[in-house]
C-alpha cells in the first residue's frame, strides 16, 4: 500500500466524498452484471467480492448476475465439445447446454458465492430456474443475405431471451440480508433450459426490481465518441442519437441498448465501467469522478 492510500488526511477525505452518496442509495436496490477480467483476474476477483460486501454493510442490496462464456469454452475444449457460434451467439445443443449448467450454475456461480462469504458476506447462488424467477423462450435468429428474398430463421438450440421475471425470491433474500447471485440459465413453461446473455438478464431484472441503478462491468474504460474519448454521462436522447450517427456500433450495441431499455424501463441509471480497474464497482457508486459511462433517462 502506498503512503498516500494509507494517509488519514486522504482516508478522512475519501469518506467524506462517499457519505452522502452511502445516504442517497441506502435502502436502494443496486444489479451489478459480473464478468470481463474482473472475473479472471485474481486482484479483481477479490476486490469486486469486498465491494459487494461493503454495498450490502452501508445499506444497499445488491443483486449480482454473472457470465461465464470463456469457462463454458474452455470445458467444452476438454470435452471435446465443438463450438460453433452465429452473430456471435453460441449454438447450444442439449449437450452443450449440459455443459453450460454444469458450469454457470455450479463451478460460476459457487465460486462467486463463496468469494462473497469468505470477504464477509451473505451470498445464496441460483440461476433463473430457482422459483421459475427466468422465465424464458427461445431466441429467433434471423439471417439475410442481399440475394434472399425473405430473411432465413436460424436454430441455434437452447439460447434463450427473457420472457419475464419474478422477482418474489430475490426480494425475500435481500430482505433477509442476503446477497443474490444469480446465473443467467431460464426455463420455459415446457421446464426447457435457456442460456441467456448475461447482460439482457442483469437489464432486465434490474427493470422488474425497479432498481436504482444497473451496472455492467466490461474491458473497456467506457462508451466512447469518434476521437476516443469517455463520455461519462449521456441521457438516453444522447445514446438514441450515438446509435443512429454509427458512433455505438459493434460489439457494444447489444450492451449499450441493454443499459438504455433498462433506463427507458424504469431504472434510474445505467453504468458501463471498466472492470479492469479495482474496486471498480464502489469507484462508480460512492465518488465524483467514476470510472466509466452514466446514462440517465432526460427529464
Amino acid at each position: 500500500m502506498s503512503s498516500a492510500s494509507s494517509d488519514p488526511q486522504v482516508v478522512v477525505e475519501v469518506l467524506s466524498e462517499a457519505l452522502p452518496y452511502i445516504q442517497q442509495f441506502s435502502g436502494k436496490t443496486v444489479v451489478v452484471k459480473y464478468g470481463g477480467n474482473a472475473m479472471t483476474e485474481s486482484t479483481l476477483i477479490d476486490s469486486f467480492a469486498r465491494d459487494i460486501v461493503l454495498m450490502k454493510e452501508v445499506g444497499i442490496n445488491p443483486v449480482v448476475v454473472h457470465g461465464g462464456g470463456p469457462q463454458i469454452g474452455d470445458l467444452l475444449k476438454k470435452l471435446n465439445i465443438e463450438s460453433r457460434f452465429v452473430n456471435g451467439m453460441r449454438v447450444t445443443d442439449s449437450q452443450t447446454m449440459d455443459v453450460v449448467e454444469m458450469v454457470l450454475g455450479g463451478l460460476v456461480n459457487k465460486s462467486i458465492v463463496n468469494l462473497i462469504n469468505q470477504s464477509g458476506g451473505k451470498a445464496i447462488g441460483l440461476t433463473g430456474k430457482d422459483g421459475a424467477q427466468i422465465r424464458a423462450r427461445q431466441l429467433k435468429v434471423e439471417h439475410q443475405s442481399p440475394e434472399m428474398t425473405a430473411p432465413e430463421i436460424i436454430d441455434i438450440g437452447h439460447v434463450g431471451e427473457v420472457e419475464s421475471i419474478s422477482t418474489e425470491l430475490i426480494e425475500m433474500l435481500a430482505a433477509r440480508d442476503f446477497i443474490p447471485v444469480i446465473a443467467p440459465i431460464g426455463v420455459d413453461a415446457k421446464g426447457h433450459s435457456y442460456n441467456i446473455n448475461a447482460d439482457l438478464v442483469a437489464g432486465k431484472i434490474a427493470e422488474a426490481l425497479n432498481a436504482e441503478k444497473l451496472m455492467l462491468l466490461t474491458n473497456v474504460a467506457g462508451l466512447m465518441n469518434a476521437e476516443g474519448e469517455v463520455l461519462t454521462g449521456l441521457t438516453t436522447f444522447q445514446v438514441d442519437a450515438l446509435i443512429a450517427d454509427g458512433t455505438i456500433y459493434g460489439g457494444m450495441l447489444p450492451k449499450i441498448r441493454c443499459a438504455l431499455d433498462a433506463v427507458k424501463g424504469g431504472v434510474n441509471s445505467a453504468h458501463i465501467i471498466d472492470g479492469r480497474v479495482p474496486h471498480a464497482v464502489l469507484l462508480e457508486i460512492f465518488t465524483n469522478a467514476g470510472v466509466g459511462t452514466q446514462i440517465m433517462d432526460a427529464y
